[in-house]
């Protein structure tokens, strides 16, 4: 039998979506076009939290000898991170008892339903959304900067949470108490 090297590529249990930019590509930091979202993972799915170690880890390893001069960087970036520690919960209360990162692509991922069918309808891919993602670890040594990131590889649309962020007023109900008055 042969020795197969670890995967770097995961495909998550059931997680929660932000920030989400799925449909239309989001402009970063660097002005650079993205397509993107914030993973969160509750710290209760084990399973997927040690795929995300165990794939930096084999990210890690292939880049010590390529990207890393043959030793281990030290303070290394990383984007999985621990949400009660790093995110303010008062400001993003649905972040408590995750961990979670940020994941993009400059390609549209894609996009189906929990019956591996596309994803169509726009109103189905929003903040809040619950799903599951494929995402590849890599390391990256860029402009002093050493660190292990996720790409966005495709994400599977399985149920709809409460939209993040709030929901703002209706039309009709922000402009009622003007309806049949006579401006002009």
């Amino acid at each position: 039998m042969a020795t197969s090297t670890a995967s770097t590529k995961v495909v998550t249990g059931v997680v929660r979506l932000s920030f989400v930019h799925l449909l239309e590509p989001s402009e970063d930091l660097n002005g650079n076009l993205k397509y993107s979202a914030m993973v969160l993972i509750p710290k209760s799915d084990k399973e997927t939290i040690d795929k995300i170690r165990a794939a930096e880890k084999a990210a890690l390893e292939a880049a010590i000898p390529t990207k890393f001069n043959g030793t281990k960087p030290k303070n290394l970036k990383r984007v999985f991170r621990d949400a009660d520690e790093e995110l303010d919960l008062d400001k993003y209360p649905e972040a408590e008892g995750h961990m979670f990162m940020n994941v993009s692509n400059k390609t549209k991922p894609g996009l189906v339903d929990e019956n591996v069918q596309p994803v169509m309808d726009p109103g189905a891919v929003y903040s809040g959304v619950y799903a599951r993602v494929s995402i590849n670890a890599f390391a990256y040594n860029a402009q002093g900067s050493k660190g292990l990131s996720f790409g966005l590889n495709n994400v599977m649309v399985l149920g709809y949470g409460e939209p993040l962020g709030g929901v703002g007023a209706s039309a009709e109900s922000d402009f009622a108490d003007f309806a049949d008055n006579d401006l002009l």
